[in-house]
């Protein structure tokens, strides 16, 4: 009878040492939907549920403790998933800590508080980053000039800037879509906006607006920015002091010798580019490659950089993927010249033969900012009035998951410095 009991004892313990404890979200190729699952990490943190952010394991996968609410919201989502023990659990941290290998976990403690900046009109085109928030179920509210001039920013982590134009320029689009009802509206409904919050010009509030942004940025926050605004933002603080809108924008003369006077050091990212300032041009300055770029669409393709996932954690959370070539694809900023890039910002993704930087990071005060080129990773060219991405299509878009990897940085503990 003792020797039964103990065999009993014995077994009993080694089911409750291996029973299921953890659930892995694995980012690899085996994963069904990489989109949902951003989504399905940011519900668990929630939940107050703690998300280990496995850097370049199996594509940077997510753990998180097994719960059955949380299994069973897997499951609804479509997201691939393996119920594993505490001892698995812990050979693979074991692995990862492993100072041989480009591996390390990332902590995730509370769901950051996101914001896109986006105007209220209904415009003639889409944006990558609310489809991708609202694909993967992660909850964000829409900010515009009158919230950010009130003072809002502060009471979000993460902020995306719609494809704007921060110059006045209304995206050059006065050349060819002058007479369409679209831009009419939109011209009037910024000017409106313009006068209501006590500017002569839209020019001068999308300035106030821009350093507004700076001082959320400054003071801790976290932006994302993609297509015309990550160039057109530093442009208009470039320009701060000089007036670069021609006539039919502002109604008055831009300044002739604009080009001399803009100061680069109140720029994030770019420095010494010079402005397009032909009207009937479709660009805001040579920043932008889209016009220049000798690429074709067989060959538009860039590669994201491997970095050290133990000593630059930062740009390893943001260039998590399961490729490590992207397809490119265009927008009205389509990728940044390198040339104009500053010396110390960081590019994690690059088309290094055509010298175009596409994919790129900086610290900025407390906080940090992140520029993507291009308008949508699926759509290779997205023409005004094109249709939205339906996202089912593209469940495992590397292109779309750069974006996600940006959503989930803000919820990152704060590591200490290694010595």
């Amino acid at each position: 009878m003792k020797y039964r009991f103990l065999l009993l004892l014995s077994f009993l313990l080694i089911l409750t040492s291996t029973r299921a404890a953890f659930l892995l979200i694995p980012m690899d190729n085996t994963q069904k939907n990489h989109l949902k699952a951003y989504g399905i990490a940011y519900w668990t943190l929630e939940q107050q549920v703690e998300v280990s952010w496995l850097l370049n394991y199996r594509g940077g996968s997510f753990m998180f403790r097994h719960h059955p609410t949380l299994e069973a919201e897997c499951v609804i989502r479509g997201v691939t998933f393996q119920v594993i023990a505490d001892v698995q659990a812990s050979a693979i941290l074991e692995e990862i800590s492993d100072p041989q290998v480009n591996m390390d976990e990332m902590k995730l403690q509370k769901a950051p508080r996101i914001a896109v900046y986006t105007p209220k009109n209904k415009l003639p085109w889409d944006d990558a980053v609310t489809l991708a928030l609202t694909y993967a179920e992660i909850p964000y509210d829409v900010v515009y000039d009158e919230e950010v001039i009130g003072g809002a920013l502060p009471l979000y982590d993460w902020l995306h800037l719609h494809h704007e134009d921060f110059t006045g320029q209304f995206g050059k689009f006065w050349a060819v879509y002058r007479n369409a009802p679209w831009y009419k509206e939109d011209v009037s409904i910024s000017e409106d906006n313009a006068r209501k919050l006590g500017f002569a010009k839209v020019s001068q509030l999308k300035l106030a607006v821009a350093q507004k942004i700076r001082e959320f940025t400054a003071g801790g926050g976290y932006l994302f920015a993609m297509c015309s605004a990550p160039d057109s933002y530093d442009v208009a603080l470039a320009a701060q002091n000089i007036d670069i809108c021609d006539v039919m924008f502002d109604g008055d003369a831009a300044d002739a010798h604009a080009n001399e006077h803009l100061e680069y050091h109140n720029c994030f990212a770019f420095t010494d580019f010079s402005l397009i300032t032909n009207p009937y041009e479709y660009e805001i300055s040579n920043i932008d490659v889209t016009n220049s770029r000798k690429v074709t669409m067989n060959n538009d393709f860039f590669t994201l950089f491997e970095f050290s996932a133990k000593w630059d954690p930062v740009p390893s959370m943001l260039t998590q993927n399961h490729e490590q070539i992207l397809k490119g694809f265009m927008g009205q900023t389509t990728a940044f010249n390198k040339q104009f890039v500053k010396s110390e910002v960081i590019v994690m993704g690059e088309n290094k033969a055509a010298g175009e930087a596409r994919y790129i990071h900086g610290n900025f005060g407390k906080g940090t900012w992140t520029f993507y080129g291009g308008h949508d990773p699926e759509d290779y060219q997205h023409m005004v009035g094109d249709p939205p991405t339906d996202l089912n299509l593209y469940p495992n878009s590397p292109g779309y998951r750069l974006i996600l990897n940006n959503v989930l940085f803000p919820a990152a503990k704060k590591k200490k410095q290694k010595t």
